[in-house]
């Protein structure tokens, strides 16, 4: 059974949502690629111990603090994008990485030297756990912010608060579609 539930964040309000294996999603209102794979007609609006574990963790969070845990998560997709994400879920708190960086992570684990850091942009853009997979850690190959599903001025935020940044000292590079 598919569980929805909207938490409201500084940045605006979140929606989980949770099955019984794990948190399946977590997007900002209005984003890029909002609520994929959620059925509207079907969720129930309710929380399980997912979704407590999620809220939990992002109360945690917006606190400015780095919660130690990771709720139990249930992503689907490729096993392309699953890799991706993965390393995603590496990358510690208050750093970041470049697409380049998670390009030849990825190329190495997997022996394949032809993965391009195109294909990781988009794995990194379909991300459907917003913040808790953390992918406002990766960061163009400069350093500059190259956008967000959930907006750079949201993607910069989330970095000023992990100290990942100091909001003067980053340029944001608008996402050309």
């Amino acid at each position: 059974m598919q569980r929805i539930k909207y938490y409201n964040s500084p940045l605006g309000k979140l929606l989980l949502a949770a099955d019984d294996l794990g948190l399946t999603g977590l997007w900002l209102d209005g984003q890029k690629y909002y609520a994929s794979g959620v059925d509207f007609n079907n969720a129930v609006q309710s929380e399980n111990e997912h979704i407590r574990e999620a809220s939990r963790w992002l109360d945690i969070y917006f606190c400015g603090k780095n919660p130690k845990f990771l709720p139990l998560l249930h992503q689907s997709g490729t096993e392309f994008r699953l890799a991706v994400w993965d390393l995603l879920k590496q990358i510690p708190y208050g750093e970041t990485v470049s697409y380049g960086d998670i390009t030849k992570e990825l190329a190495y684990r997997q022996g394949d030297a032809n993965i391009s850091a195109q294909a990781v942009g988009g794995a990194v853009g379909h991300n459907s756990i917003l913040i808790i997979v953390p992918c406002h850690r990766v960061v163009s190959k400069s350093g500059n912010l190259t956008g967000y599903a959930g907006g750079t001025d949201n993607k910069m935020k989330l970095l000023t608060l992990e100290k990942a940044i100091k909001q003067t000292n980053i340029t944001v590079m608008a996402l050309q579609n």
